[in-house]
């Protein structure tokens, strides 16, 4: 099988570079963008907001884990702060010692008593400079100490800003996947109130009803009117002449005064 899907590929490869040459290699990246792109855009949203608020939430165990590394970082430097103090308490014990032998070895007495007990002045020279040898190597290491407190203060002070900084981010992207959720259901809502499919056929109807009267109505009234112009009948003859006056006294032959006198209206009288 494996030998079977490498042969695939090296033929495809082969066949690639035949017909595309030197941008074979372009071409098959332009197409796996393509095709990445294609499944990632085909993914729901809703698919995808629970998965951002997943890997938010898989966070928390990175957030508790450097809060551990914190406090353990808080305990030892309070522990070396208590070292320290230790130390320059035991420093300063052994400093008075160092100055009480040194004074007295500055008297130039031969024999000297501490606790009950004699000691040669050679003694007392010899464990002078032992102590001041532990004193030194003592001041050296509180020195040291004090260095990697400094230094160590420096870090929790880093390490705690960053806590602080990935805790404000995870609130904000809670925030976020919060915001991302609400837009997407006021998305399916205004697409829920676009789906409703209301049963608007007796409104059409009614609309239709109403177009048809209307239009038998017109009908009606050209209909009418067209058969008070019938009534009349198409006038064919030539309109009546303004001369009738003339027109009648030359049909009955009369003169112009006869006309004129039987034209005129009887009187009242």
């Amino acid at each position: 099988m494996i030998k079977k899907a490498i042969l695939a590929g090296v033929g495809i490869c082969l066949v690639s570079s035949v017909f595309f040459g030197r941008d074979a290699l372009s071409y098959f990246r332009t197409t796996a963008g393509r095709m990445k792109d294609t499944v990632r855009s085909s993914v729901p949203l809703d698919f995808e907001i629970d998965r951002a608020r997943r890997m938010v939430k898989e966070l928390v165990p990175d957030i508790r884990k450097n809060m551990h590394v914190i406090a353990k970082e808080e305990v030892e430097v309070e522990q070396l702060h208590k070292q320290i103090a230790q130390t320059e308490s035991r420093l300063g014990k052994e400093r008075n010692e160092l100055v009480r032998l040194k004074n007295d070895l500055g008297t130039g007495n031969s024999v000297f008593h501490y606790a009950g007990r004699q000691y040669s002045a050679v003694q007392v020279k010899s464990d002078l400079a032992n102590r001041f040898e532990r004193f030194k190597t003592t001041d050296a290491t509180l020195a040291s100490l004090k260095e990697i407190e400094q230094a160590r203060q420096r870090s929790l002070a880093a390490a705690r800003e960053k806590l602080d900084g990935m805790l404000a981010a995870k609130r904000k992207l809670e925030v976020d996947v919060e915001h991302l959720e609400a837009r997407l259901k006021m998305i399916e809502a205004a697409q829920t109130t676009s789906d409703y499919a209301f049963d608007d056929s007796r409104l059409s109807r009614v609309k239709e009803l109403i177009t048809d009267l209307r239009t038998r109505l017109d009908v009606a009234e050209r209909l009418t009117s067209a058969e008070g112009s019938f009534h009349g009948e198409i006038p064919l003859s030539e309109a009546a002449s303004d001369n009738l006056l003339d027109e009648v006294t030359e049909y009955l032959q009369l003169d112009t005064g006869e006309k004129l006198a039987d034209a005129t209206p009887p009187s009242a009288d």
